[in-house]
């Protein structure tokens, strides 16, 4: 078998099995769960459908320092990176009980050109027995799982020039092949452009740069075709396909607003094996795409006012997606439409914003505010089912959802809410 064909069947079973990030049957070991969609575990059971007097049940708290990186759950650990003064500490916690496992820590001198909260940004990636952090500050740790040891850093400003942005860096990792990790630092040096790069898992040393173009806050999504594996990166300026293997571009279109204060943050979602759904605010709008046999891109419909994702990502289930629309200045709706054609289902009050995930046929949904709702996934109507408060207003992070568990942090600290039936 030649290297390129063992690299394709690596990226398949990833794919399809998820064999690339090592995780148990109800893991969540990186950004958006165990298959980057949001949605959970197939082995995960059904939660509850109701809180009681007093609220959703909270099993334990963490107190925190700031930052949005949401927590990751891989095995028997509860994964969270915060800021405390001056340094950045990764935790490994009991999920059980909140109790430290192992810490380590480093020193960033990151300062938000916003006045936000000085990060980290990107929730951590469990892979191959190594946790990988991306810092807003643009180096790139790995870790050992089980101990916390320092295996390897790469420091993305130092090695690529890679720009603070808007919000400092906030690219999750993601994890291909099972032995490297993929990075978007929208960087460059003397060997070229490095808007995106391929880490070796084993010691942290380059496998390949690629992508002229800035980096953005949307997460990298994967495909696969008979030709190559493929990285579906939406960034700062285009939508590109990259051969996952050696970084070649395989496609490429400018998908951006006009307005230069704009982001892209939402993370493209597969609306089944051939369809791609991207959406963005700032006059972008909602779009679905054709994945075609040779890696390209072709749009299907677009359209504004439909589903347009400031920075939080839909999910999809049946042939709809559900997600937060409008600009988090004005106050988002939650919203369900159709896949096919960009019809509204329908769409909840209007709130500051929030984020959401998907247990089976039921919507786990975090609000700015700090409201858990449960709502059903269901296009016949807005049904929520159950509200309480778990968190503090103002926060964005996403949480994780691990054996019927949900972990969700603020700005000051992690809460683990009981969903179980």
């Amino acid at each position: 078998m030649t290297e390129r064909a063992l690299l394709f069947s690596w990226f398949g079973c990833f794919v399809f099995a998820s064999c690339a990030v090592t995780m148990n049957a109800a893991d969540w070991p990186q950004f958006q769960g165990p298959k980057r969609d949001g949605i959970a575990d197939e082995s995960e059971a059904a939660i509850t459908k109701s809180f009681t007097s007093t609220g959703p049940k909270v099993l334990w708290k963490k107190t925190l320092g700031t930052g949005f990186a949401g927590p990751v759950v891989a095995e028997g650990k509860v994964i969270i990176a915060h800021r405390v003064g001056n340094d950045v500490n990764i935790e490994a916690l009991d999920p059980a009980n909140g109790q430290g496992i192992w810490k380590f820590t480093y020193t960033t001198n990151y300062r938000d050109s916003f006045g936000f909260d000085n990060g980290p940004r990107a929730c951590p990636t469990v892979t191959d027995g190594k946790v990988i952090v991306h810092g807003a500050e643009g180096v790139i740790h790995a870790l050992d799982l089980k101990t916390g040891a320092k295996l390897w850093s790469y420091d993305t400003v130092k090695e690529l020039s890679s720009p603070q942005g808007y919000f400092g860096r906030a690219s999750a990792p993601t994890a291909i092949f099972g032995s490297r990790v993929a990075v978007s630092v929208g960087g460059s040096n003397a060997t070229g452009a490095a808007g995106v790069i391929a880490l070796n898992l084993e010691d942290g040393k380059p496998a390949w740069q690629s992508v002229e173009d800035e980096a953005s806050y949307a997460s990298f999504v994967y495909g696969v075709k008979e030709q190559f594996p493929a990285l579906i990166c939406w960034m700062r300026n285009d939508l590109v396909v990259v051969d996952a293997s050696d970084g070649g571009v395989k496609f490429k279109v400018r998908l951006r607003s006009e307005m230069d204060a704009s982001v892209n943050a939402a993370t493209p979602i597969w609306c089944g094996p051939e369809k791609l759904f991207l959406s963005a605010c700032y006059g972008v709008g909602a779009s679905l795409w054709k994945w075609e046999v040779s890696g390209k891109l072709t749009q299907i419909w677009q359209k504004e006012d439909a589903l347009d994702c400031h920075y939080s990502t839909p999910v999809f289930l049946d042939g709809h997606l559900y997600g937060f629309h409008g600009r988090q200045e004005q106050g988002q709706t939650l919203r369900c439409i159709r896949a096919a054609d960009g019809k509204v289902e329908w769409e909840s009050e209007r709130v500051h914003g929030g984020t959401l995930l998907l247990v089976k046929d039921t919507l786990v949904v975090l609000t700015e505010s700090g409201e858990l709702w449960l709502v059903e996934a269901k296009p016949d109507k807005f049904n929520q089912l159950a509200s309480g408060q778990i968190l503090r207003a103002g926060h964005r992070s996403y949480p994780a959802f691990s054996g019927g568990v949900l972990y969700a942090r603020d700005g000051k600290e992690m809460v683990a809410v009981d969903l179980k039936k």
